[in-house]
């Protein structure tokens, strides 16, 4: 196995930047996120970050087109941009669940959003196993995530102390560390066993015992002291509800999408006033269906990774582990 030291990591990270963008978690400002990496800058590889790396393919706010309305006939120009090459430097496993289950959302099912197929083509991901929970609020385990692996990555390290075990998991994987061989050397090592987690949520059956609980009475039980806030789905690395909206100066203007959130009031709130989610009931019980019975039932997976950092941040403690302990003692 392939291995370099920890204190050679900004060695390499400088190396990388003189030829791609490079995206690294970093800390300022209160919140930890993956950021642009400049030379020398301290980088934070002991945990998850505060913030997912899903922004780095899914904006925040991308324009998608612009128009002009000073004619007859007007014109409309597409906003896409190729990305240009860069590496996304040491997402957790849990992470790298998420933008598989965000390649579901956005390339299959006969339709490919080219915003984000090109910044997921020009990545590669470099991603870190766990020897252990990152955070207390970890429950990847339970959500079918393995912590010390991760396949849909290019290149895998794992934590052995003083230094990372390099795996390629792609031929650009296997490139990028022939690029750096000058900084890696080579190590019959032991990958380390994984520590317990103190958050394992059975969701044994859980999918199929959703699909009879659409109308029951613990989704008005469990909403009474939710805020609305949408924290959690600002914060999931696997949310992805998003608004078109516009914007006109003159006979000008652009198109484009943001974050938006299906906790929010407004979300399903349709021209004519009405709304299928009028009350957070509603609202709470189609975010948790969701995450464990729609999306297993299209994709065959769960669209939660067991980041915990909806559980960690909710300002109510909404905790998607207890949540799920109920729908199992419910007796229908």
């Amino acid at each position: 196995m392939k291995t370099i030291a920890k204190a050679k990591i900004n060695a390499l990270l400088d190396e990388i930047a003189k030829k791609s963008n490079v995206l690294a978690p970093v800390a300022g400002d209160g919140a930890s996120k993956f950021a642009p990496y400049t030379q020398g800058a301290p980088v934070s590889l002991d945990g998850r970050t505060l913030l997912p790396p899903k922004d780095i393919f899914f904006p925040q706010t991308e324009k998608m087109y612009k128009f002009t309305n000073n004619s007859l006939e007007g014109s409309l120009e597409s906003s896409f941009e190729a990305t240009k090459p860069q590496v996304l430097f040491g997402i957790r496993t849990c992470d790298a669940k998420s933008i598989h289950c965000l390649d579901h959302v956005f390339l299959t099912k006969g339709f490919v959003d080219e915003f984000y197929q090109t910044k997921r083509d020009n990545t590669l991901i470099v991603s870190i196993g766990c020897n252990g929970p990152a955070e207390p609020t970890c429950f990847c385990k339970s959500m079918d995530v393995n912590p010390q692996e991760a396949d849909n990555v290019d290149v895998h390290l794992y934590d052995l102390g003083s230094e990372y075990g390099a795996v390629a998991k792609s031929e650009a994987g296997e490139a990028f560390l022939a690029n750096y061989a000058a900084l890696f050397g080579d190590a019959d090592v032991k990958i380390p066993e994984v520590a317990g987690f103190p958050l394992n949520p059975n969701l044994e059956g859980v999918t199929e015992k959703l699909q009879k609980m659409f109308d029951h009475p613990l989704w008005e039980e469990v909403s009474r002291k939710c805020l609305g806030c949408g924290a959690c789905t600002y914060l999931c690395p696997t949310c992805h509800c998003f608004d078109v909206s516009a914007r006109v100066a003159g006979d000008q203007g652009f198109r484009f999408r943001c974050w938006d959130s299906c906790m929010f009031s407004e979300y399903t709130r349709m021209a004519g006033g009405h709304n299928p989610r009028p009350s957070k009931k509603e609202r709470v019980r189609n975010r948790f269906l969701h995450k464990l019975q729609y999306f297993p039932e299209r994709y065959g997976e769960l669209l939660c990774t067991g980041c915990g950092r909806c559980v960690s941040k909710c300002p109510v403690n909404m905790d998607i582990t207890n949540i799920i302990k109920q729908v199992r003692e419910v007796e229908l």
